[in-house]
Formats: structure tokens, C-alpha cells, sequence
């Protein structure tokens, strides 16, 4: 991992096509490295859990419709998906110096899934409320994170007891790691403990998706 973020610090410096082109045998010698540590996360996890696959991102960054036009990422990624439709939520592991982190959940659910989530809080958020209330979601994540519409939703209460878990339109849960802790050799422990803490959250929105307001099964 040192050689792959003293790889990110100099792209980072220089983020532009030509370095690239001289140090691209460098990149490749890291990429192989990173995916031999991708892979063994998603076999260590595929032992607690059902995934779908593994998306390693590319580091070459889609410049057509984004204002950053720099060609390159200055970060490695990689998305772990579980199996759907009865397993829902994704993992994601970051790694870039200064900015790593290991995180997961909902980043833009469909709107009828959203509306599902949202009905399930306005019912009842108990169960939700004793998910990230529990000790070991606060040791890992601190809190349920995610961008939320300014005002209550069409059709709900502003002055409801859980409007502002209504309100969100992500669920997403994150622990930083600094870049002494990425380095060291327990590091793919934590990764592995972290993402294992995502469960109970997990496990319970995918109980809401896969079910309809009655409870009744929908798969």
C-alpha cells in the first residue's frame, strides 16, 4: 500500500497525461497489487455474506460532463455489490492518501424504493433508531450520513418524531482510516470488521425493500 500512495501523491502533483505515460509501468505493478487485496476482501467477505461481484474503478477519470477536467483519479476504489433482489446495499472501499475510508448503503435509491423506506420510517422508526443508536454502529460509523431534501417529502408530516430520517434521500454509513492505520499491517482486519459492521443497517433495509406495507413478501 506505501508504494500505491507515494504513486497517488506524485499524480496528484502531476495530473496530466504525459507524467502518466512515463510512470504507466509503475501504475500497472500497482494495480495488481491492489487488485490481489480487493479480491482477498471480497473472498474474506463472501464468508459472511452473499455478493454479486466486484467492480475495481478505473483511475482515468469521464471529463465529457464534469467540471474537474483533470484525466485522472487520485484515488483507488472498489465496489463490492451483494445479491439482489433479496439482499440489497454496497460496500466501497477507498484508498488515497489523506482521504481513505471504508463505507457502504444506499446512494440513490430508486424512487419507489425510497417512498418504501420512507413509508417503514413514518410507521415505525424504532428499529432504525436501535440500529444506529447500537455501540458498535457509533464505535464504527458515529452516525447514519447522507444528503436530505430541505423539507418534509410530498404526503409527510413535517412535525414528525423521525422527519429527519425521512427527509434523507441517502443512507449511508463511513469510517475514515488515516493514512498511518492504512499502512499498517492490521489494516485489512479493520477493513474486513468495518464492513461487517454494515450488517444489522444491511440486513434491515433489505428486509423493508423485499417486502410490501403489510410485511408480505415481495420476492
Amino acid at each position: 500500500m506505501k508504494k500505491a500512495f507515494e504513486f497517488l501523491t506524485h499524480l496528484k502533483e502531476n495530473n496530466n497525461r504525459e507524467w502518466f505515460t512515463q510512470h504507466k509501468s509503475e501504475y500497472d505493478i500497482i494495480v495488481k497489487e491492489n487488485k490481489v487485496f480487493f479480491n482477498h476482501i471480497y473472498q474474506e467477505l463472501q464468508q459472511y455474506d452473499q455478493l454479486k461481484g466486484i467492480h475495481i474503478f478505473r483511475i482515468y477519470n469521464d471529463v465529457r460532463f464534469s467540471k474537474n477536467k483533470t484525466p485522472y483519479k487520485t484515488n483507488f476504489g472498489v465496489g463490492y455489490s451483494r445479491s439482489k433482489p433479496m439482499l440489497r446495499g454496497g460496500y466501497y472501499i477507498q484508498l488515497e492518501p489523506g482521504n481513505s475510508f471504508v463505507g457502504g448503503g444506499f446512494w440513490g435509491p430508486e424512487a419507489k424504493d425510497l417512498l418504501r423506506i420512507r413509508k417503514e420510517f413514518e410507521i415505525s422508526s424504532t428499529e432504525i433508531e436501535k440500529i444506529i443508536a447500537d455501540k458498535t454502529f457509533i464505535q464504527y460509523f458515529g452516525e447514519l450520513k447522507g444528503d436530505s431534501v430541505k423539507t418534509a417529502p410530498r404526503g409527510f408530516d413535517k412535525n414528525h418524531p423521525a422527519i429527519d430520517l425521512i427527509r434523507k434521500k441517502q443512507f449511508l454509513v463511513m469510517r475514515k482510516f488515516t493514512d498511518t492505520e492504512v499502512l499498517s499491517d492490521n489494516f485489512q482486519k479493520e477493513v474486513l470488521l468495518t464492513l461487517l459492521a454494515m450488517r444489522p443497517f444491511f440486513d434491515y433495509m433489505s428486509e423493508i425493500l423485499t417486502t410490501d406495507m403489510n410485511g408480505e413478501p415481495l420476492f
